[in-house]
């Protein structure tokens, strides 16, 4: 799979990792406050190649090795560097965006909708490099494991936002504000984005994606999401090396009726756990359209509102298979920038999924 996305995006992958890795070089000093802080101490120390470099070796073990199978088919028909490729993906996967999620199903939805679960996905990531300048979605079908599409940026193979033919959907948001619920880290484990992409390649439901994570050797404090469109379910998970918390709409944490009330059939986070501002902002959204909400409504009156989602945001309609998108704009394009306030696009992604497999000539 890397090596056909080498070959017919050259040039989009040969620029982005190129470009992404010049960005962190330079900006390193601002990159580094996203960063769970043990890495963060570790690159101002020893350097930031010999650090990822580090951390590539002791996360290995622990990641499908077709992760890597991938970049380097990508590298070799694209002419990337391999080192340089696998790095940029190392450091994505240890920085921390603010990001928003809800899951909304049953009571919370417009019952004259056809849509039975509805999932947000909003990343809230540095607006300042390169990243906005690579929209892509990248519609994998594969020879073992499930259908499923990518969401994010031409050339980054790790998942952040996206769904497969199995209606599942993910979501996460990076913790830099936890309680002393979220235990400890650990540098050694496999970075999240390839346990989420593995959840939409490999998992058929909601309880395999359970099961993934809790077995998982999990490294930083996150907030995931899982949406199932065949069981009608979302779950949110508190996660870190030491903890895995599954929450619903009854057990959601933080406890807090102010700025994180409990709503039936729904269950979300704004920007970070311990975010009262973002959290109430949302929550409020969520009331003031609880039992009208659909992709539309979600879209003009909620993710705007909040504003959340500059860099991507990606609403799933799990039970219809159709997915919403809007990417930030480009650094060449005029007008507000964030993804939230731009045009959407509308795929249905049971159609891209019965796409015939490409066939080698």
């Amino acid at each position: 799979m890397g090596y056909a996305q080498g070959t017919l995006l050259n040039e989009e992958i040969t620029e982005f990792i190129n470009n992404v890795w010049i960005y962190f070089e330079e900006q390193i000093e601002e990159v580094l406050p996203t960063m769970p802080k043990w890495i963060a101490d570790w690159i101002a120390d020893i350097g930031l190649d010999l650090a990822l470099d580090a951390t590539y070796e002791m996360t290995k073990y622990y990641t499908s090795p077709d992760v890597y199978e991938e970049i380097k088919g990508m590298s070799d028909a694209s002419g990337v560097d391999y080192n340089t490729a696998v790095r940029v993906h190392m450091i994505a996967g240890l920085t921390q965006g603010k990001c928003s999620m809800f899951g909304a199903w049953g009571p919370a939805l417009d019952p004259s909708s056809s849509t039975e679960l509805l999932q947000l996905r909003a990343l809230d990531w540095d607006m300042d490099g390169p990243f906005r300048n690579h929209p892509g979605v990248t519609v994998y079908h594969p020879d073992e494991g499930f259908a499923y599409a990518n969401i994010g940026m031409t050339g980054f193979v790790g998942s952040l936002t996206g769904v497969s033919e199995n209606k599942l959907g993910i979501s996460e948001i990076g913790v830099t504000y936890p309680d002393d619920s979220f235990g400890s880290e650990s540098r050694i484990g496999t970075p999240f984005i390839f346990i989420l992409k593995d959840i939409l390649h490999k998992d058929y439901t909601l309880d395999d994606a359970t099961s993934r994570l809790a077995s998982a050797r999990r490294t930083c404090d996150l907030i995931l999401g899982v949406g199932d469109g065949k069981m009608k379910e979302f779950r949110g998970y508190q996660y870190s090396y030491s903890q895995l918390h599954e929450f619903n709409d009854l057990n959601m944490r933080p406890n807090n009726s102010t700025w994180h009330p409990k709503m039936p059939g729904l269950v979300y986070w704004g920007m970070d756990w311990l975010c009262p501002a973002y959290n109430y902002v949302l929550s409020e959204q969520l009331k003031q359209h609880y039992g009208k909400i659909t992709p539309e409504v979600a879209i003009k009156y909620i993710t705007s509102v909040e504003m959340s989602g500059d860099n991507h945001l990606s609403f799933y309609d799990l039970t219809n298979q159709i997915f919403y998108v809007s990417f930030a704009a480009p650094h060449n394009v005029g007008g507000n920038p964030a993804a939230y306030a731009r045009q959407f696009t509308v795929f249905d992604a049971e159609q891209l999924f019965a796409e015939e497999k490409p066939k080698l000539l």
